[in-house]
């Protein structure tokens, strides 16, 4: 049987992204392996086991995050190589940018081909540090030579990677893609959730989803929130992450910890989006997020931030705000809560969400497959 090898630095990423990939590969008849990072936390170690019962065989290589992991990631390499040489795989797909780096040197170095790199978001964009340029796209421009095939997944990364000397050509892909006739059909009784969450019947209720970190930038909707003047709305955050408590901290000082909710991470995201009236997405860099597009599914207007992805998901919306603007995103919520525009804004999220279909993803990726891997 073929074979075909996932590369990237953290086990996950896959079980979180690439499942969709990982079962167009074995319904086209290839015994599908990966190679990642399994050591050291326990979410890791269940990703191995989530991936061995998806009929994955996966091989520990300790891909390290940061390309300053020198010695770690050469032993990655080494290894990597070896396990190549080994395997005789009829393909490499690697993700996540040391995934991408690693897997195409060591591809390169055993001969193995073709190479599919999938950038979930390049690491330089527009209004970037100038050190992310230095690095990052010296490094994919470099790496080109050694990828048959560039998939991207929104424009600006579709049109940089057009530049590049590739060895192959670009791909355009929209995302890993959502599930819209699922989401949609979730059906949850509002009260009752509601009162699950602690939040009242009448409130109006914002909504985000992502990790508390930096990028995801919470801490300026949480300030956004505070100068709304709207004692019966509320702040729902999902996730965890390192600034939970310097969040909370911040949420008692502006006043507005009895409403601004930290829910951690949940698995009933789709619930708790049908029981929220808005979902406001501030992040300063995303690829395509998945929590966007399930939140346009589930039919709530979207406030988001105006970058990379966003605008590709959110077209023409009069709900973007520049990421670091309090002003701007406190006159949208109260605009939003006002009702501006919002039926016309949720009717075009939906028609151009069906670009975005997991079943149109799915066929996108499964002609790239055939066409690069062969029949």
């Amino acid at each position: 049987m073929k074979k075909v090898l996932f590369v990237t630095h953290n086990g996950r990423f896959l079980v979180q992204f690439e499942l969709n990939d990982i079962q167009i590969l074995q319904e086209l008849g290839y015994e599908v392996h990966c190679a990642t990072n399994f050591e050291g936390e326990t979410m890791r170690a269940d990703a191995e086991n989530t991936l061995k019962e998806h009929g994955v065989i996966c091989h520990s290589i300790p891909i390290e995050r940061s390309p300053l992991r020198l010695r770690e990631n050469l032993n990655a390499y080494r290894a990597l190589k070896s396990l190549l040489k080994k395997e005789h795989f009829a393909g490499v797909h690697c993700h996540t940018p040391m995934g991408g780096v690693v897997g195409r040197l060591a591809a390169n170095a055993a001969h193995t081909a073709p190479v599919l790199y999938t950038a979930h978001g390049f690491h330089f964009y527009k209004g970037c540090p100038l050190k992310n340029r230095l690095i990052y796209q010296t490094a994919e421009t470099f790496l080109a030579r050694y990828t048959d095939a560039q998939i991207t997944i929104n424009q600006e990364d579709y049109a940089a990677a057009q530049k590049f000397p590739l060895r192959g050509k670009a791909y355009y892909v929209p995302g890993i893609g959502v599930d819209v006739k699922k989401i949609s059909s979730v059906q949850v009784d509002r009260a009752t959730k509601r009162a699950e969450l602690g939040i009242p019947e009448d409130a109006f209720v914002f909504v985000s989803v992502g990790e508390l970190n930096e990028n995801k930038n919470h801490r300026t909707v949480i300030r956004a929130f505070a100068n709304t003047d709207m004692t019966n709305s509320y702040y729902l955050i999902c996730g965890e992450g390192e600034l939970k408590q310097e969040h909370l901290k911040l949420a008692e000082e502006l006043g507005v910890s009895d409403r601004v909710r930290f829910l951690g991470f949940r698995t009933d995201v789709s619930e708790i989006l049908r029981a929220c009236d808005c979902f406001v997405f501030p992040s300063f860099r995303e690829g395509l997020s998945v929590s966007l597009m399930e939140a346009m599914a589930a039919g709530l207007p979207c406030i988001a931030s105006r970058i990379r992805g966003n605008v590709d998901l959110l077209p023409d919306s009069r709900y973007l705000f520049e990421s670091s603007d309090e002003a701007a995103l406190c006159q949208l919520m109260c605009d939003v809560v006002d009702g501006v525009q919002v039926g016309q804004e949720c009717a075009r999220n939906k028609k151009t969400l069906e670009q975005y279909d997991v079943r149109n993803v799915s066929e996108q990726m499964k002609k790239i497959y055939t066409e690069l891997l062969g029949d």
